[in-house]
């Protein structure tokens, strides 16, 4: 059974990225030409201007798409970022179904590989989940063609959706737009290698602990972590089916900030209650919007550690320069010590894998690659009692690492009552987060690093797998958090002082400063967190456009890799 079930998992992943192959070979020659000035054109202009062009009949949609369509073939060949190529169906769509009066008409929208498209599978990287195309669009796709949009290709993620990496066996390895040694970042890394590279203006991802975040801070893009009940959530496939302790949401990402808002403000502005139940019927708040957009001092909270893992010098400079040119601006700019960051990084950890992996391992078939860390989690949750409790001794006593000792205790599969005793942690620590918000902090955002280093490279989740706080945080609190990059890893500014002790870490710090090097690093991009409290996103974004403004009178905007 498990040779020929070997076999058949070997074969469904040939047969996956022939298909793949063979859709770009035979796609219109037009796809083929190289980009012309009308086509860079397009590129060039923010989507509000596309729809304009579109809804005046300047430009039509197919034009866009095609222009769109070159650069992500471009970026698949550079990247691994696309999955499933949908240009031809896309083009019949434009023709056919999309509401060419919406707010997004014309505008070519990426979808991570999760996301239904009807005729499409959702792999979600398990090679058994190929060969099922869905007979119908899921809700997120629905809303998008109703508003105008022409989803053209789905991207890479890694099998479990639970890592900062994007690999899988059946799509292979997503690699950085600027260094291919390292990760896009995960799970939403096709989608953020495609925006940074330029193949792409607007996708669509999901995070339960980082994974649109992290994505755009490894490549150097956009994205806002809505909070639940603000983005559709059906018409999907996961890794983890039926987990809610810490909701996985999906929310946008975008290649510019601009982009990110405008097309968050006309989604919300379809009304996605009315097609998904598990959204709140909340509209767009433009007066919140216009409220921070126009409020002359801002009091702005700076969390530069999470006391887990500090900053590398890379994340430290990026927070710094944000925060210097906001005080420049005359905001209130003051540093703040949260509750506890590591309790929330306990909490989340064990509440995210209480049914001690089971789910997403169930999909695996016989001889299918994992993800690196997801694989050590399950490991280690899979050893017995009595040598975790030895292990946990050991850490805790012997080398005195109370902070590695406290997340490897109890890690095992929880039954009901652990896990309602962890649900009701979880929720205390939400209510002491939003009093020491209200009553001691009392501040309109928290800027926070978004990791503790750029890109890991390529199985390097393996030992920073628990390095994720800075993101997994507001998972926990269902808070919303954008991330916009601010510079790049520079060899002499970022590298480590000569006295760095890498020995006195703890075990989560040493798994993540493990692969920082700055002189490797060189050139990866670096972006800061802007936080705001739940359903608070047009707050959260009209303060976004706040700080990279600061940033552009005080030391620069982040450049954006070139179209080739």
């Amino acid at each position: 059974m498990g040779l020929i079930e070997y076999r058949q998992h070997k074969a469904d992943c040939q047969r996956k990225q022939s298909e793949r192959a063979s859709k770009i070979a035979n796609l219109p020659a037009t796809y083929q030409y190289p980009l012309s000035p009308s086509e860079r054109t397009i590129l060039g202009k923010p989507i509000q201007d596309l729809v304009q062009d579109v809804q005046n009949h300047v430009t039509s949609p197919v034009d866009i798409l095609r222009a769109y369509g070159k650069v992500a073939i471009k970026a698949q060949e550079k990247t691994n970022c696309v999955t499933e190529i949908l240009f031809p169906e896309a083009e019949e769509w434009a023709e056919k179904e999309i509401n060419l009066k919406g707010p997004l008409a014309g505008i070519p929208v990426s979808l991570k590989d999760s996301l239904q498209v009807k005729g499409f599978d959702i792999s979600v990287g398990y090679s058994r989940n190929v060969g099922k195309p869905y007979k119908e669009d899921g809700s997120m796709v629905k809303i998008l063609k109703d508003a105008g949009a022409v989803p053209f290709v789905k991207t890479n993620l890694p099998t479990t959706l639970l890592s900062f990496e994007s690999t899988n066996d059946v799509w292979g390895q997503c690699t950085n737009p600027h260094n291919n040694k390292y990760s896009p970042g995960g799970s939403t890394g096709g989608e953020s290698a495609l925006l940074a590279f330029g193949g792409s203006r607007i996708g669509i991802g999901s995070d339960v602990a980082g994974s649109v975040r992290a994505p755009a801070h490894f490549s150097g893009c956009y994205s806002i972590r809505c909070s639940t009940g603000r983005w559709p959530k059906m018409g999907m496939n996961t890794s983890m089916s039926g987990q809610e302790a810490i909701p996985s949401v999906f929310s946008p990402m975008a290649r510019t900030l601009n982009d990110l808002t405008y097309f968050t403000r006309s989604f919300i502005q379809m009304q996605p209650w009315k097609y998904d139940y598990t959204c709140h019927p909340l509209a767009w708040r433009e007066e919140i919007e216009e409220e921070y957009k126009e409020k002359k001092k801002l009091r702005i909270g700076i969390m530069r550690t999470d006391r887990v893992v500090d900053p590398s010098p890379a994340c430290a400079r990026a927070l710094d320069e944000t925060a210097k040119a906001l005080a420049a601006e005359g905001h209130e700019v003051f540093d703040v010590e949260p509750p506890s960051p590591y309790e929330a990084l306990r909490l989340a950890s064990h509440l995210l894998l209480s049914d001690g992996g089971n789910t997403f391992m169930s999909h695996f078939r016989t001889g299918e690659w994992n993800d690196l860390g997801a694989a050590q989690m399950v490991r280690y949750m899979r050893l017995p009692r009595f040598i975790k409790y030895i292990h946990y001794l050991y850490v805790r006593y012997i080398k005195g690492d109370e902070i590695w000792a406290g997340l490897i205790r109890h890690w095992s599969p929880k039954s009901a009552y652990e896990y309602w005793q962890l649900a009701g942690q979880r929720e205390a620590y939400k209510n002491n987060f939003f009093t020491w918000w209200s009553e001691t902090a009392k501040m309109d955002v928290m800027l926070t690093p978004p990791n503790a280093t750029p890109a890991v490279p390529h199985g390097g989740m393996h030992d920073a797998v628990s390095s994720c706080g800075y993101t997994f945080l507001f998972n926990l609190l269902d808070y919303s958090a954008g991330i916009i990059p601010v510079t790049h890893v520079d060899p002499v500014k970022d590298a480590l002082p000569s006295n760095f002790n890498f020995k006195k870490l703890n075990g989560v710090a040493q798994g993540a400063y493990k692969h920082y090097d700055a002189q490797k690093m060189a050139g990866l991009p670096v972006a800061v967190q802007v936080v705001g409290r739940r359903l608070e996103e047009e707050k959260v974004l009209a303060i976004m456009e706040r700080v990279e403004d600061a940033l552009d009178k005080h030391g620069g905007r982040y450049q954006l890799l070139e179209v080739d």
